[in-house]
Order: C-alpha cells, then sequence, then structure tokens
C-alpha cells in the first residue's frame, strides 16, 4: 500500500516508535539510557565530533529495537504456533539489538570513561 503523502509517512513512523515505546519493555529502556547519557555528555562537555559518535550509536540501538519489533511482530503473524524457524528468526533479531547496545556501550565508555574517571579520582 503507497503512503497517500509525505506527512501521513511521517505520521506511519511515528506511530511506529509510539507503537514501541508502549508495548517493548526494551524499547523503554533504551529511551532511559539515552536520557542518561544525553545527560552525561552535557555535564561533561563532550566535543561535537563524540556528540556525533554518541548520537549514531544511539540510532543505531534504536533502528534494531525497531526492526526487532518489526520481525517479532511479522513471526507472530505468520507463525502464530511454535516453530524452530520461528525462534531462529526472533533469536537472531534480538541478537541484532543486543549487538548494537554492545556496541554503543563500548562508544559510550569510551567518550564518557575518561571523564567519568577523571572526576572520580580528583
Amino acid at each position: 500500500m503507497k503512503s497517500p503523502s509525505l506527512l501521513a509517512s511521517f505520521r506511519f513512523a511515528f506511530e511506529g516508535i509510539g507503537y514501541a515505546f508502549r508495548t517493548q519493555r526494551n524499547f523503554k529502556i533504551h529511551c532511559l539510557v539515552t536520557i542518561c547519557v544525553a545527560i552525561a555528555g552535557l555535564a561533561l562537555q563532550v566535543s561535537l565530533e563524540q556528540w556525533v559518535l554518541l548520537a549514531l550509536a544511539v540510532g543505531l540501538v534504536f533502528q534494531a529495537e525497531l526492526a526487532n519489533t518489526a520481525i517479532e511482530s511479522i513471526t507472530d503473524r505468520a507463525s502464530p504456533e511454535h516453530h524452530p524457524l520461528a525462534k531462529v528468526t526472533k533469536d537472531c533479531a534480538a541478537a541484532g539489538v543486543m549487538v548494537s547496545a554492545l556496541v554503543a556501550a563500548v562508544v559510550g565508555a569510551l567518550i564518557l570513561g575518561p571523564r567519568i574517571l577523571a572526576l572520580l579520582t580528583r
């Protein structure tokens, strides 16, 4: 089905984000962690380049979480009963989220870690 307008396309995308926020516990956790990272970045005065890296890492996690939600939904629709391949599909989608979250955690640790350690060792 083709979207009726560009504005409608954006509305549908925001509906998808809203759905994920309402129904996915991990999406809410990612939102909370993102807020904490933003506060830390502001407090620690990270550079523009570091903000770019943090934003890309955060965006990767949200993209993976939204894709995981879509994959789980379509898998549940296509295979409402337990099936080994449905499990593989869901497990791999979840693994994609985990990998992106781990990469984001490493990026955050590399950028924020030294600054936090410097504050703690003063």
